[in-house]
């Protein structure tokens, strides 16, 4: 979607502020509508003691946050399908900015696995109105809190030891990315877990209100910009022209033959299988990966590669195709309108490798060399001159493909969708079709030990760390990070969405090849 006078933040009242989404950001918007896909969580793990996970506490935290980040506050308005907007209404008072944080925060009485499971696969927790949400669960406590009264200001000694407590901070994945989540979930701990107490966490969200929210004469209110809008617009004809041949031909390089078995008879149920190795392991792991000149993420596709040919499944003369999200943000050269770091800033790209094992070599020699060659694509693919240039125009063929499904998908909710015409047959045979289905995304998020500065809350310790999104049916990503000193990988997948067999021999061939090479 190109960026036009009308797609700036501007103040249509003199207390909201709204912004036209850009095409990634619609991209995530219009799937989402009806049930959700793609909502973002991260859920983490943590020992802390009772005080400082208080409903009077976390509020306060939660309202300042959401403060600097607009966006987790905003609303959405869709005038068309075109024209979908990101509407703010900044609180009014202090006061209004903890009652909203109040209103999006819940305590659960909850186990882990409880609360992913019914954020991934029951009613749809985020709205249009809800854009964010924060639970906190304790499956072995007496939740929720009772409602708080003005007095509850006052701090309240604890003396008792560290508990275990599960935080699930969820988000519509058209907010922002992953990258956004983690840095938004150091600072929450980072606040929560200081030395501050009540009465300096509301002197501290009087000053956050005061500079970003209260009314005064020339004050203007922005949001962060869409990612299109963070690119250095492409001002020349000629290049524009020179850019859409590279893009199509880097589109005619995506081969993939191989997919898992789908069947979708019933009801999407998003499971995520988790295993986590430790610290001397991770260790161990990450020392032969540098030895091998390979990052931990190149040896993920690897990894797979080698887990799929295995099963045996798909054609051998047809290469695996794997996708996964690059960070842009060193890219956006412009100055930001405002300086949250809640936006999107994902970049897609494929990695593409042999679906075969050659008898006649060593399957180590097999697994590091796939590994090498995923590294040189995935550089390949950032070292690119052409790089912005096809990241803004797989923006635009996102949102142009996100709109026309979801039309057709509105038109047939109406029951007043008509299929397209065939089209025309060519006068000379066309060449066939080149396959290009991915077998499986993978998140490779990298070490996340240095997003999360655990040192700068010690009174609080995390332990577990899972993330992901609601999927749609037959949806599939594998996750692969350090975190809290050691290395895990999860299988997130709709186990209504494919044949469980298959799905299950993969996986334990992707953990017996972590054992076998790794």
């Amino acid at each position: 979607m190109p960026s036009d006078p009308d797609t700036a933040a501007h103040e249509p009242a003199p207390c909201c502020v709204d912004r036209r989404m850009g095409d990634t950001e619609l991209s995530y918007y219009l799937p989402a509508r009806s049930n959700g896909v793609n909502d973002m969580y991260l859920h983490i793990g943590f020992d802390a003691p009772a005080h400082l996970v208080q409903r009077p506490r976390v509020r306060l935290v939660w309202a300042i946050l959401r403060m600097q980040h607009p966006l987790l506050s905003c609303s959405v308005a869709m005038h068309s399908y075109e024209d979908v907007r990101f509407v703010y209404t900044p609180p009014l008072t202090p006061q209004d900015a903890l009652d909203d944080a109040d209103n999006n925060l819940e305590y659960k009485p909850v186990t882990k696995d409880e609360l992913i499971g019914d954020y991934l696969n029951g009613e749809r927790t985020l709205s249009n109105q809800r854009l964010s949400y924060l639970i906190i669960a304790d499956g072995s406590a007496s939740l929720p809190t009772p409602p708080l009264t003005p007095q509850e200001l006052n701090n309240v000694p604890d003396t008792d030891p560290n508990h275990n407590r599960d935080l699930l901070i969820c988000a519509a994945h058209f907010l922002g990315d992953g990258m956004a989540l983690h840095q938004f979930a150091n600072e929450f701990f980072r606040l929560l877990a200081s030395d501050k107490s009540l009465q300096e966490l509301q002197a501290l969200l009087t000053e956050e209100w005061n500079r970003s929210c209260r009314l005064n004469p020339g004050k203007v209110f922005t949001l962060p910009n869409c990612l299109e809008d963070n690119l250095a617009p492409e001002l020349s004809k000629l290049r524009r022209a020179i850019g859409k041949v590279d893009f199509q031909l880097s589109q005619a390089k995506c081969i993939g033959g191989q997919a898992f078995p789908r069947k979708s008879q019933q009801p999407r149920r998003t499971i995520v299988p988790t295993v986590s190795y430790d610290a001397d392991r991770t260790k161990s792991v990450l020392k032969r990966c540098k030895e091998k000149g390979v990052s931990i993420s190149a040896a993920f596709f690897a990894i797979c590669n080698i887990a799929w040919a295995r099963v045996g499944n798909g054609p051998p003369d047809l290469p695996a195709m794997m996708y996964s999200a690059l960070n842009l943000r060193p890219y956006f050269k412009l100055r930001p309108p405002h300086d949250s770091y809640w936006f999107l800033a994902v970049g897609y790209f494929n990695v593409i490798l042999p679906n075969f094992i050659p008898r006649s070599i060593e399957p180590s020699s097999t697994f590091w060399h796939r590994a090498r060659s995923a590294k040189f694509q995935s550089a390949q693919v950032a070292k690119t001159p052409m790089f912005v240039s096809r990241c803004r125009l797989m923006a635009e063929e996102r949102g142009r493909r996100a709109r026309m499904w979801a039309k057709a998908d509105d038109e047939r909710e109406r029951g007043t969708y008509t299929p397209p015409a065939p089209a025309p047959t060519p006068a000379k045979p066309a060449k066939p079709a080149v396959p290009s289905s991915a077998l499986i995304g993978l998140s490779l998020l990298g070490n996340l030990d240095g997003i999360y500065k655990h040192a700068t809350f010690p009174a609080v310790k995390l332990h577990t760390l899972t993330t992901g999104s609601r999927q749609r049916s037959g949806g599939m990503l594998l996750f692969g990070y350090t975190f809290a000193g050691k290395l895990w990988v999860s299988l997130g997948y709709d186990e209504n969405g494919f044949d469980k067999e298959v799905v299950e021999k993969f996986w334990q061939n992707v953990l017996g090849a972590m054992d076998e090479f790794l």
